[in-house]
């Protein structure tokens, strides 16, 4: 059974266990008996966050199922938006695969590498 918070007006907040169907209903403060309603306890990092900050994530968090969507105008707007620096690598125009089928070194041994394209990619 999972452990929910209470707060008892008169002697603060407990710890109770419960099952998930009484999760929503009050319990009684172990102290004086008081039915107690149930309360969602905020970590103090949120509370300490930057108010600008715990807007991007409370946006972001709404907006996670919502599909995007790419209209013109969308798309004008996140251009204008851009405040990359340079070297962001986001408006590096990549090669086609022809441009790619040209930077293949065959080793010795018969093996393909691809010295400019995945640094980090080990070869077949």
């Amino acid at each position: 059974m999972p452990v929910y918070d209470y707060k008892c007006s008169d002697h603060g907040v407990f710890h109770e266990l419960a099952t998930m169907d009484q999760a929503g209903m009050p319990c009684a403060c172990p102290r004086c008996g008081k039915p107690s309603a149930r309360v969602i306890l905020i970590a103090p990092q949120v509370l300490a966050m930057a108010p600008a900050k715990r807007k991007i994530i409370e946006t972001n968090e709404k907006a996670r199922h919502e599909p995007r969507l790419s209209t013109p105008d969308a798309r004008e707007e996140t251009a204008l938006r851009h405040q990359h620096g340079k070297g962001c690598g986001c408006s590096v125009k990549h090669p086609d695969r022809s441009d790619l089928s040209q930077q293949v070194v065959f080793m010795p041994d018969g093996s393909k590498v691809f010295p400019s394209q995945r640094p980090w990619m080990i070869s077949h």
